[in-house]
């Protein structure tokens, strides 16, 4: 099974994210090829949840909702977010401020 590298994924997502009237961004550059990606998603400034992609125990890739429960609490999601980078530097951490952001990334996600 071929996989796609990090940075292709990343690319994609800002360009959906932007082509669907979003605005996107890299808040942390994580390994071009195999790095874990991280998505804090918002909807017009107001927090939503985080988002990871990781591997599911049959190998392939899902996402699971990650961090605080709380995702108003900006100093809770930040904690976490540095401790993630902290344990992975290779962590990309994307921001995606749009509507309905998990539906984006679920979207995406069906085409990888």
């Amino acid at each position: 099974m071929t996989r796609l590298k990090s940075r292709f994924l990343v690319d994609l997502l800002l360009r959906s994210t932007e082509a669907a009237g979003g605005f996107a961004t890299v808040l942390a550059k994580g390994d071009d090829t195999s790095g874990i990606i991280l998505v804090q998603c918002s909807e017009r400034g107001e927090p939503g949840p985080l988002l990871e992609r990781r591997f599911s125990a049959d190998g392939r890739y899902i996402w699971e909702a990650v961090g605080p429960d709380d995702a108003k609490d900006g100093e809770l999601r930040k904690n976490y977010q540095d401790r993630r980078q902290r344990a992975d530097p290779d962590l990309w951490i994307v921001e995606l401020d749009i509507a309905d952001a998990p539906r984006l990334v679920a979207e995406w996600a069906a085409l990888t």
